[in-house]
């Protein structure tokens, strides 16, 4: 019997981050603690490491894995950092980075209110991946933050 399937869930529309981890159980640990993800699905290896795992942040979906070098797949603490960061939004900004802190992520920016309406920081994982995490603050125009921004950075 044939099914018809929708091609893309309604759940994954979108990009979903897929972040390779070394020591992808305790990652999940940690964004659990810290940022409230639910994990939803583990496949684990012979090894012990995971081979895929899906967590649920927000009501986003992301996927993670330990390192499998052999595949080419290496999380940022094995390439020395990462160019790409993740933004999060959450509902207490200040409570989510000093859990975080407290759970072993390196603040990079410390919180602050920022010119564009959220006040939000920078932090690194323990895991080398960078979240950018805020809370919204106020709604400013693009108009206003286009002023706020020349007056902030000159020019």
């Amino acid at each position: 019997m044939t099914s018809q399937v929708e091609p893309i869930q309604q759940d994954r529309r979108g990009v979903i981050p897929y972040m390779a981890v070394a020591g992808c159980a305790g990652a999940i640990d940690f964004y659990t603690k810290v940022f409230g993800a639910t994990e939803t699905f583990r496949i684990e290896q012979p090894d012990g490491r995971i081979g895929h795992a899906e967590l649920s942040i927000g009501g986003n979906v992301i996927y993670l894995c330990d390192e499998f070098p052999d595949y080419g797949t290496v999380g940022p603490l094995s390439v020395g950092g990462t160019p790409v960061m993740l933004h999060l939004y959450v509902t207490d900004v200040d409570a989510v980075a000093q859990r975080a802190a407290d759970e072993g992520a390196t603040i990079l920016r410390a919180v602050e209110d920022q010119f564009y309406g959220d006040r939000g920081g920078k932090l690194r994982d323990p895991f080398g991946h960078v979240w950018w995490i805020a809370t919204h603050i106020e709604d400013v125009s693009a108009e206003q933050m286009r002023e706020r921004a020349r007056k902030l950075f000159g020019g």
